[in-house]
């Protein structure tokens, strides 16, 4: 399996993160998620899953940031468009990010939380790991799942895993 994400002078383009234009964030947070192409899907899968993160906010924050979860996309599915996480183009079930933490303000706004939260780098760029995964089952997670419980529904299910590691700016 292969994703595709395409980028802007190597980064990823500045509407998806920090750098969006109002239009494209909800109190702050930006929430235009990137588009990703899907190619070569093994024969069995059922759904697609993924998660993108950033193991770069660790020495920053604290702790790895969860910036997108979702699972349950149509094994049929060669592109997950532009704004997908807001706009329910493509069906899926979308897990909670980091903003929901105390560690990050404590957000309660499901727009924000249970949806894509752009990247913002606070010191530097950073890369952000997006992982695809072709799955040979519906997950069944409720709405704001969380990583842990993400991975847990996984295990033994993957049937093929794509990953990029996608640089935003500071």
């Amino acid at each position: 399996m292969r994703i595709k994400v395409e980028l802007e002078d190597g980064m990823l383009p500045d509407r998806f993160g920090k750098h969006a234009p109002a239009e494209y964030q909800i109190d702050g947070h930006a929430v235009r998620s990137f588009p990703i192409e899907i190619e070569d899907v093994p024969e069995g899968a059922r759904t697609l899953a993924l998660a993108f993160v950033d193991f770069d906010a660790v020495p920053v924050g604290g702790f790895c940031w969860i910036h997108w979860l979702a699972c349950n996309f149509p094994a049929d599915a060669r592109l997950i468009p532009e704004n997908a996480s807001a706009s329910g183009e493509v069906p899926c079930v979308q897990g909670s990010n980091s903003d929901w933490s105390p560690l990050a303000g404590s957000h309660t706004d499901p727009r924000i939380v249970r949806r894509y939260a752009g990247p913002c780098p606070p010191d530097a760029t950073h890369d952000y790991t997006l992982a695809v995964y072709a799955l040979d089952c519906e997950l069944d997670l409720a709405e704001g799942y969380f990583l842990n419980e993400f991975r847990r529904a996984i295990r033994g299910h993957v049937l093929a895993k794509a990953t990029l590691e996608l640089p935003s700016r500071a």
